[in-house]
């Protein structure tokens, strides 16, 4: 039985530390740096300075989502479950928690911390950088475990399902909007003395950079394999390379070359990143004329490969 399935309860734990460490990139870093990133979490940010500061980003972040969590529901259905308000609901709870705006719970305030306040002095860019890394991390347990945080991801499904439009050309269009509407504000509101809007809004592109960038690391995996597809007049001997001096499964595919019209069999199989340059050295030995292609693996699960969550 699969072991997830058994425990479900263990997928909420993942998501509640995905979204430990979203909330503290957003409320140790980003709200005080006035780096906006994109999706409802930059659209609370932005009502958060025009009201200079009297309503609560997680909070915001809530109030904003629980309109398009019932839009999602009544439109995609069931997949905007429980799950999806689990996500955005404890996210939004914790950032206000981490920041002090919870009652009882004043004194957390991280953004206070001496360490964090001397990295958003002192080193900027890094503290840019960490926060990505939390956030871009954080967004990425929470969607691996079947979760979600809501917001764009609801707005980006429907405009695939009524206008056609990809998902990740939504999401960009609406960052983009998001992120360039909070430049306007902290422009206008002065908000940020040391370091000019235009400014803020190029590292608001680059944290969005980073922290995608991330998210994909954590939901497709490591590049720890590679795929190869090796044509060659030789593939026998080639095949029999793979299996005894690299230890692993090949299949040989029956195929015509159109070029010829020359039947022979096109050899694939899996291979560790480190063994990619030796595969490719071997195969060159035996023929120098094969045809080699070598495809990014994120997810392999089967004997010889550690299998994956």
């Amino acid at each position: 039985m699969n072991f997830r399935k058994k425990f479900p309860l263990l997928d909420y734990l993942a998501m509640t530390i995905g979204a430990i460490l979203m909330a503290a990139g957003i409320s140790g870093f980003l709200i005080d740096a006035k780096v906006v990133p994109g999706g409802v979490t930059g659209l609370a940010m932005s009502i958060h300075y025009l009201t200079n500061g009297s309503l609560p980003v997680g909070l915001t972040i809530w109030l904003l989502n629980l309109p398009l969590y019932f839009w999602g529901v009544r439109e995609l259905g069931k997949r905007f479950g429980v799950r999806t308000f689990y996500g955005f609901t404890v996210s939004s709870f914790l950032i206000d928690f981490f920041r002090g705006d919870i009652p009882l719970f004043k004194n957390i305030r991280i953004q206070n911390l001496p360490s964090i306040q001397n990295l958003l002095q002192t080193d900027f860019l890094f503290s840019i950088i960490i926060s990505a890394v939390l956030v871009g991390a954080g967004v990425g347990i929470i969607f691996k475990f079947k979760g979600s945080t809501a917001g764009t991801d609801i707005v980006a499904a429907i405009m695939q399902k009524h206008y056609g439009l990809k998902p990740g050309q939504a999401i960009m269009i609406t960052d983009f909007v998001i992120i360039s509407l909070a430049g306007i504000v902290i422009q206008l509101k002065h908000l940020s003395v040391e370091k000019p809007a235009l400014v803020l809004t190029f590292y608001a592109l680059f944290l969005l950079f980073i922290s995608t960038r991330i998210m994909d690391i954590i939901i497709d995996g490591f590049d720890y394999a590679r795929m190869a597809t090796i044509i060659s007049d030789k593939a026998e001997e080639i095949s029999k390379l793979i299996m005894y001096d690299f230890s692993r499964g090949a299949t040989a595919l029956k195929s015509r070359g159109l070029y010829k019209n020359v039947e022979r069999e096109v050899i694939v199989t899996v291979v560790a990143l480190r063994e990619v340059s030796r595969l490719t050295e071997a195969v060159k030995s035996i023929d120098p004329n094969a045809f080699v292609v070598i495809h990014n693996v994120h997810e392999v699960l089967g004997e010889g490969f550690r299998r994956r969550i």
